[in-house]
């Protein structure tokens, strides 16, 4: 398919709709996932069939989510925030799990993008410069979308083993906030059980929330 194909596509149509908008960080997780699905021989999961983990919370892990079926929500989605472009997609029926990771050589750092994107965040960039900016995502936009996923992906199985499926856990009441917190996730300091965010509060010495 043509890049064009690509981002008429029923699929990709839906990624930009869950994710607002189109950009070569939801082209990156869509071909991914597209390479992931086709090594498992596996199309896009109802329920709990199949696991994923992104290693990056940037916008191609939205694109995982849509074409897979993996979400937060239901556990099967699984965030390990390494800042990688890095994917993994397990198939629970078979044991098989494969993980695919951006060439480095891929999309090379672009010193001219990185500069005008922060002069636009800053509020601080002129019409011309974000018209700079859009015809160059445009450009890394098409060129990840025309790649052999070989050419950029470096894809493996994984051996280590499938993660489990998620757990229904109780919540109980933090002694310090007083807000239901999963049990499994209370941390012991001294006679009490806290949340995190309490703990980290009378570990750095601060006062927590009076107790409801």
């Amino acid at each position: 398919m043509t890049p064009e194909e690509i981002l008429n596509s029923e699929a990709f149509q839906q990624c930009a709709k869950f994710h607002g908008h189109v950009c070569p960080g939801l082209a990156i997780g869509f071909k991914a996932a597209q390479t992931l699905m086709a090594r498992l021989g596996v199309t896009r999961a109802p329920d709990e069939e199949l696991v994923a983990i992104v290693e990056t919370d940037a916008c191609g892990a939205d694109a995982i989510q849509v074409m897979t079926g993996c979400t937060l929500g239901k556990g099967n989605l699984i965030l390990e925030s390494y800042g990688k472009h890095a994917f993994s997609l397990g198939d629970r029926k078979r044991g098989k799990m494969f993980r695919a990771c951006l060439r480095p050589e891929a999309i090379l750092s672009d010193p001219e993008h990185l500069a005008l994107y922060e002069k636009i965040r800053k509020g601080e960039s002129e019409a011309e410069e974000m018209k700079s900016l859009e015809q160059l995502r445009e450009r890394r936009l098409e060129a990840i979308l025309r790649a052999d996923p070989d050419a950029l992906f470096m894809v493996k199985e994984i051996i280590a083993g499938i993660p489990q499926k998620a757990r229904i856990v109780e919540s109980v009441v933090c002694n310090q906030c007083g807000e239901l917190t999963m049990v499994d996730l209370l941390q012991e300091i001294g006679d009490q059980k806290v949340c995190i965010p309490c703990a980290k509060k009378i570990l750095n010495g601060k006062k927590g929330s009076s107790k409801i």
